[in-house]
């Protein structure tokens, strides 16, 4: 998983977007509902924007870019080809998540700040709003984007007899007698897949390390065959080497109909040994966490891999799903549930583009919603570690229902991203409170932690709800706000109780792990619809950010030109 995208519920109020109209309701909140797909071709003149323009400065650029000097030539000409590859993915994704081709879409638009924001957004959807229509002449977004017919239900595909039903790597399609069938990837877009193995196979002949060239070699394979688990194992098994890329279909967040398909996207990866160092002892606590955690003991009767790494890295390059809409600042693969259970995951901290979301973004934040005496433990580090251990903690809990619903994903369906996301977030603050305490950690005190972390909640919470991490921090907001783990004072101001927070972090933590051991769709739908949304208060909270003109996210000058590559 990443720190990346769930099912709609209610859209962001105007409170935060400026032009939309009070608290709406989504246009799809039963599973009964068909999702129809945004096909309506805009006439070129009749492009107009359905939203106030100062939405479309809601991203603030940042340039992608590392030290490259201790890099061989081969290395160098690597990372050029590992770039080329993934900008197939990207054209790959495009086709996932919008019928239109992405160059006559474009095409249509003569405003160059609509046109980035589009581009941007992989389509007419604001992501961060709901994936509310931002051009006049389309449609609401599809849930299920391109990965299943315009007309199906939920019901039909989960009751038809159909190959691959929940597959990850396949589109369901539907015939001409009406018969939905199934086809790979592989097949489906079987000509990019071909150039795109090409490259890794080309990229693994400039590697020095054995390891690495193996791991190319075998997603490349996967990519054509749509089998990845040998490649994941592999990329588990690369420990040293210095660059990275992370490359294929991977998070299903763009399914929001089922959550079952995975979307391709890639991150091309410069490793920054010196903080690879500080991180790496903390994976081996991870069996001992996993026992203390907070809930029955049937909840916790896996056991996590402890072979998993943490590492930082300088991200030189994002395509696909990664790149659309909210940026992804740390990693937790594979997503495999075999591969979790036998060798664990691997953590990769996205330093750089971390470095622009809390300098641009959570700062500014904290001067705003924070009370004075408590912004100095607002720190990078206390935001590097909670976003690092979020995604340790991905590792924690369980990945199979003890009710024989299958696995957690499986059971949960859309539903799974959102309270996923939920669970690392909030296990991860339990492992920083856990490791503070043994003394394992040693920058920083607990209320540093809490405090970042109450401010990282503003930060993605504005991300919305399309998002399964804006989700997941709506749900955490009002639970909170409920346990009274915060307060708000006259001025509007946030202050963070330690106690009651603890005491809050421990609750949630224990009402997630029991919900995904049950596998329970209901329960989960449950708390979604109550604590899922936006109230009044924190919309005028998040408005007063819109207004001081707070980047909402960042987006990104990178490529081969800004490296100085080839």
């Amino acid at each position: 998983m990443t720190l990346n995208k769930i099912s709609q519920t209610l859209l962001l109020s105007s409170a935060i977007f400026l032009s939309a109209c009070s608290e709406q309701a989504p246009s799809s909140q039963t599973n009964t509902a068909v999702a129809e797909k945004a096909t309506t071709k805009a006439d070129t003149s009749s492009l107009l924007v359905n939203i106030d323009n100062r939405r479309l400065d809601i991203y603030t650029d940042f340039t992608l870019t590392t030290d490259l000097s201790h890099l061989s030539d081969n290395q160098k000409q690597m990372i050029s080809k590992l770039i080329d590859a993934s900008k197939i993915m990207d054209s790959l994704f495009w086709r996932q998540a919008f019928a239109e081709n992405k160059a006559t879409f474009l095409a249509k638009i003569t405003d160059p700040k609509v046109k980035k924001f589009a581009d941007i957004n992989y389509g007419p959807w604001d992501r961060l709003n709901g994936d509310q229509v931002f051009l006049s002449g389309y449609e609401e977004k599809s849930l299920g984007a391109e990965f299943y017919p315009d007309d199906i239900s939920k019901e039909e595909l989960n009751q038809a007899d159909v190959a691959d039903k929940q597959g990850l790597y396949s589109l369901i399609k539907r015939d001409e007698n009406g018969k939905l069938y199934s086809v790979p990837y592989s097949k489906e877009y079987a000509q990019e897949l071909e150039q795109a193995a090409n490259l890794l196979r080309e990229a693994s002949q400039l590697a020095d390390d054995k390891e690495f060239a193996n791991y190319l070699n075998l997603r490349a394979d996967a990519l054509q065959n749509d089998d990845f688990q040998a490649s994941d194992f592999a990329w588990m098994d690369m420990k040293n080497n210095p660059i990275d890329v992370v490359i294929g279909p991977i998070e299903t967040y763009e399914d929001q109909l089922f959550g079952y398909r995975a979307a391709y996207e890639s991150y091309v990866l410069v490793k920054d040994l010196e903080w690879s160092e500080r991180l790496a002892k903390f994976a081996a606590f991870l069996p001992e966490l996993q026992q203390g955690l907070p809930v029955a003991d049937k909840y916790k009767q896996e056991v996590p891999g402890s072979d998993a790494d943490l590492n930082a890295y300088d991200v030189v390059y994002y395509a696909g799903h990664s790149n659309a809409g909210s940026k992804t600042i740390a990693i937790n693969l594979p997503n495999d549930e075999q591969v979790q259970l036998e060798k664990g995951t691997r953590r990769l901290q996205l330093k750089n583009a971390m470095r622009a979301k809390f300098d641009k973004i959570l700062m500014p934040i904290a001067e705003q919603l924070i009370v004075p005496e408590q912004r100095k433990h607002i720190t990078f580090d206390a935001f590097f570690a909670n976003t690092m251990f979020h995604e340790v903690a991905h590792g924690l809990g369980i990945k199979n229902t003890i009710t024989n619903k299958g696995t957690v994903r499986q059971s949960l369906q859309e539903h799974a991203s959102a309270l996923e996301e939920g669970k690392a977030d909030i296990l991860g603050l339990y492992m920083v409170e856990q490791l503070l305490k043994k003394g394992e950690i040693t920058q920083g005190t607990l209320e540093d932690y809490y405090v970042t972390f109450m401010a990282g909640i503003f930060r993605s919470v504005r991300f919305g709800a399309s998002s399964a991490h804006g989700k997941a921090n709506m749900i955490r907001f009002n639970f909170f706000a409920e346990q009274g783990a915060f307060s708000k004072n006259a001025d509007g101001l946030y202050r963070v109780d330690m106690d009651k927070m603890s005491q809050a972090m421990e609750n949630l933590s224990r009402m997630i792990l029991t919900l995904q051991g049950d596998g329970d769709y209901q329960k989960v739908d449950q708390l979604i619809a109550t604590y899922g949304d936006i109230k009044a208060a924190l919309a005028d909270d998040l408005n007063k950010l819109s207004q001081a003109n707070i980047p909402v996210d960042v987006t990104f000058k990178q490529g081969k030109a800004v490296l100085g590559l080839k």
